[in-house]
């Protein structure tokens, strides 16, 4: 999978520049917690990629992928959980809830785009 547009879901702003770094040919979305998510996701349908943090004020990374699961519409866009959640019960967890897969904070830039070629 070579992105397009990627919804990044993250309370550090650090983490968005990361990510626009990492991603350079991809038009990146920004949200601070999953409330803020939400709405992005309704304004940009098209986004083909979702990194999502669990760890956010307001609605966490978990309860997003929730909904965006349960909608009809949404379910099929791949979300990447990347995370400092690091015990094996959070990727379990978060697997089960419809991520399509889970990366653990501090990454690897290769980590990030094997994962993402697997999509």
């Amino acid at each position: 999978m070579k992105p397009r547009k990627v919804l990044v879901i993250d309370d550090s702003t650090l983490m968005h520049k990361l990510f626009g770094a990492l991603l350079p040919k991809a038009t990146l979305v920004y949200a601070l917690d999953g409330v803020e998510a939400l709405a992005r996701l309704a304004e940009h349908p098209d986004a083909d990629l979702v990194l999502l943090d669990i760890n956010m004020p307001r609605m966490n990374g978990l309860e997003f992928l929730r909904q965006v699961k349960a909608d009809g519409a949404l379910a099929s866009i791949p979300v990447v959980i990347v995370s400092t959640e690091g015990k094996e019960e959070d990727t379990v967890i978060g697997l089960r809830a419809g991520a399509a897969g889970y990366i653990r904070k501090p990454f690897q830039q290769s980590e990030l785009h094997d994962l993402i070629a697997r999509l």
